[in-house]
């Protein structure tokens, strides 16, 4: 029995690779020193796209007239053309549910170093400050009282939802619409939230519905003891009214993990002392990140297998 062609634009991990490369004959265009003349010539063979870190966009999607299903890495899928695919009737999918315990810690995480400042008294230590007996100044936030505001209350919101409630956060929410079985309060408006809230939590996917939602109204509205914590999308939060609302004190600090034009950081958000940075890290540990690997492959397995996905994205089902 002939194997189905799968290519690899980007590379995946090696456990995800290895099984893809058991079941189907695979076509590493990340290996090839002309991705061209590759496509010219396995392109119409292909029925399946395993997609690692990098876009899938239509001019990609014109190389291979005979794809069935691309099945993206990652909870996000804004980097796929998900429209062109629907209109070629291809079937999209992405890795929803086995980051969310993950990104859900680091969201934490961060939302506490922001506040407590902690990666900048890291450094004062490693910069020999507290040796020369300067000890670090008292911070002037703290995660005491606090009220966090949840920006897409999805399954990963619900999460960091959780774990705030542990250390006495009182959490309210805002999305598309009001959901039901949910007791934190709901507001109809992302600026409503941002009144009502002192920390945003800023959780909702890219795109041009949320591009720059979190705006200078909504920031001014958040109040010069807000936080923004961002583990969503970096287009979700405008950066230069961010960089703004952070240097003229309308805001206290921000904890940002995603940004607008990854991995270039502007230097003026990196010289602001309240800004916590991390370099994309969300669900980047070896378990998580092997697991999200694996139901890209299994994705594409399940398709040839029984011809269905086990994680369509949401607009497969319209």
């Amino acid at each position: 029995m002939t194997k189905p062609d799968i290519l690899m634009p980007y590379r995946l991990l090696p456990i995800a690779e290895d099984e893809l490369q058991k079941r189907f004959t695979v076509h590493k265009l990340h290996e090839a020193e002309d991705r061209e003349k590759v496509l010219a010539e396995v392109g119409s063979k292909v029925r399946g796209v395993a997609l690692g870190f990098g876009p899938f966009n239509q001019a990609l999607l014109e190389h291979l007239p005979n794809l069935e299903i691309v099945a993206g890495f990652g909870v996000g899928y804004d980097h796929i053309d998900v429209p062109a695919c629907l209109a070629a009737q291809v079937m999209v999918t992405h890795t929803p549910d086995v980051l969310n315990e993950e990104v859900a810690d680091t969201a934490i995480g961060l939302m506490i170093m922001a506040i407590r400042e902690l990666g900048q008294a890291e450094q004062w230590v490693r910069d020999g400050h507290w040796a020369a007996k300067k000890p670090y100044p008292i911070t002037a936030a703290t995660l005491r009282g606090r009220t966090l505001g949840i920006f897409g209350l999805g399954r990963i919101g619900k999460a960091i939802a959780k774990r705030a409630e542990a250390f006495g956060l009182d959490v309210h929410y805002h999305g598309r619409t009001k959901q039901d079985g949910v007791t934190y309060p709901y507001h109809a408006t992302l600026t409503g939230l941002a009144e009502a809230c002192d920390t945003l939590m800023v959780v909702a996917p890219g795109g041009p519905s949320t591009h720059h939602a979190v705006n200078a109204e909504v920031l001014n509205a958040l109040g010069s003891d807000g936080v923004v914590i961002n583990v969503g999308r970096g287009s979700v939060i405008d950066e230069a009214a961010l960089i703004t609302a952070l240097e003229d004190g309308t805001i206290y600090g921000a904890g940002l993990d995603v940004f607008e034009d990854e991995p270039n950081v502007p230097e003026a958000l990196l010289a602001l002392p309240k800004v916590t940075v991390l370099p994309h890290v969300g669900s980047a540990s070896q378990a998580t990140r092997n697991a999200m690997a694996m139901l890209v492959a299994n994705n594409i397995r399940n398709w040839f297998e029984t011809g269905a996905a086990i994680t369509p994205v949401p607009e497969m089902g319209k």
